[in-house]
């Protein structure tokens, strides 16, 4: 069962983000702060949920939330200020979307940066912990899914639809038979060693 609050503030929110291992596309991040009696038995980190049971928790954290924000930050932030730097500006735009703020902010992972001057605590594994990790972690899939499926069909070959931009050996075939895309990662190893790509 996943907890509700961390702290004692009643404004919390949590933050969580997607893509951040991915080739190709934006990092995703999103906010979420839920009510006092929000309750729900399938709500888990998003990685341990099915697609369909993501897209079933989507509208119901959309619509049952106090208020929720999603920011991406794309691949050319990305390839300038490195991953780690654009998963925090992607969580801080999530929050600076939120109405009202938060007077706390609890953070999956163990790296954030301070936002304006509110408290927060960096919780590893904080998606399978606190219930509003768990539905940032939601938030920041689903929307990122569907950022991937719309670039898709504009590059089929590479199947984001499937893969969404992860590494997988499908992905990096296509990578090295088609080269890469301006959706593409600059900044990451796009193929192995043995198949390096000039860029």
């Amino acid at each position: 069962m996943l907890l509700k609050n961390h702290s004692k503030y009643i404004l919390e929110c949590g933050t969580d983000e997607a893509g951040r291992g991915c080739l190709a596309g934006p990092v995703t991040a999103a906010a979420v702060i839920l009510p006092e009696d929000f309750k729900s038995l399938m709500l888990n980190d998003s990685k341990q949920l099915s697609e369909k049971k993501r897209d079933l928790l989507k509208p119901i954290i959309e619509t049952e939330s106090l208020t929720f924000g999603i920011a991406h930050v794309f691949q050319e932030e990305i390839d300038k200020i490195n991953i780690l730097n654009a998963s925090i500006l992607a969580m801080h735009k999530s929050i600076t979307k939120l109405n009202p703020q938060p007077k706390f902010i609890i953070v999956d992972g163990n790296k954030f940066m301070p936002y304006k001057d509110i408290l927060f605590e960096t919780i590893i594994k904080g998606d399978g912990k606190y219930l509003s990790i768990a539905a940032a972690s939601i938030l920041a899939k689903t929307h990122r899914d569907m950022y991937m499926n719309k670039i898709h069909e504009e590059f089929p070959m590479y199947n984001w639809k499937q893969n969404k931009g992860y590494p997988t050996k499908e992905h990096r075939n296509a990578i090295k038979k088609y080269g890469i895309t301006k959706y593409h990662r600059k900044s990451f190893r796009l193929l192995p060693e043995q198949l390096k790509l000039d860029i």
